[in-house]
């Protein structure tokens, strides 16, 4: 009665009796070195070379694909060669800029010399058309003033009868001058334009006009039988300023023409048509 015997009570649990049988051993995980637990892990390495390759531009330009350009540069090794790889990879990726940027600035250089280059050439064409522009201005008014001053015959009908520097009975000295024989009355036509500064009789020259042209040239118009003209008259190449006759020292209806440069001595009034575009 005394003795009692201890009753397990619910919620009590026996200590189990150690088995050996179907027991798993646990296996103990291999701790990280020093060197390895000072390390960031390979996705954080290959996050940072991923930054440095794209800050750096692309180090794949002789065929090196990236993932070995990373393994390259990140394999570790007993003396902590994983950072000097990455170091080696930002010096690699530093001296691609180096070389980027000497290119770029090579290129920026061309381009500017080639702009300059361009520019001194449309320069150069636009002083050469300036140039050319003057120069067919030039010309035009030249050709505007020969077509102007474009010299005509005087007679539309004649014969030479007497040419310059003959000598004969009939002059006091050589002839000064080129004669056209045509009927009495024949139009005389100014030879190119000019002003009237004579008009009368002269001597042995007879009825004699004589039109200054712009040049200062004399054109002397002899041995007429009519006046059509007066002194400070305009007159135009072609104009009819009188009519052909013998009067003065002649023996015979004729024009005799003077060329006198400048109003001074006469000169061959054939050579000087000839030279203005004309056939005597």
């Amino acid at each position: 009665m005394g003795n009692h015997r201890a009753v397990r009570g619910e919620g009590q649990r026996t200590p189990a009796t150690p088995s050996t049988a179907g027991k798993r051993r646990a296996v103990k995980q291999p701790s990280r070195s020093p060197l390895m637990k000072a390390l960031p892990s390979t996705p954080i390495l290959l996050g940072v070379t991923a930054l440095a390759v794209s800050a750096g531009g692309a180090v794949s330009a002789s065929g090196t694909d990236l993932d070995g350009y990373v393994a390259q540069h990140t394999t570790p090794s007993a003396s902590g060669g994983m950072a000097l790889g990455l170091t080696n990879a930002t010096s690699a990726l530093s001296r691609r800029d180096v070389v980027v940027s000497r290119d770029s600035r090579r290129d920026a250089l061309a381009d500017a010399a080639d702009q300059e280059l361009v520019e001194q050439t449309e320069a150069q064409a636009e002083q050469r058309n300036a140039v050319l522009e003057q120069l067919a201005q030039s010309a035009e008014k030249q050709a505007a003033k020969i077509k102007k001053n474009l010299w005509v015959l005087p007679l539309t009908s004649y014969r030479i009868s007497a040419t310059f520097g003959q000598s004969s009975s009939l002059w006091a000295s050589v002839h000064t001058g080129l004669d056209m024989s045509a009927p009495t009355g024949s139009p005389i036509h100014s030879v190119a334009n000019g002003v009237v500064t004579e008009v009368g009789y002269d001597g042995s020259y007879g009825n004699k006009t004589v039109v200054t042209l712009e040049d200062g040239t004399e054109i002397w118009y002899c041995h007429q039988t009519s006046f059509l003209v007066d002194v400070g008259d305009v007159v135009r190449g072609g104009e009819v300023i009188g009519t052909v006759g013998s009067t003065g020292n002649s023996t015979g209806p004729h024009l005799h023409i003077e060329v006198r440069p400048g109003g001074g001595d006469p000169v061959d009034p054939w050579t000087a048509l000839v030279q203005h575009g004309l056939n005597p």
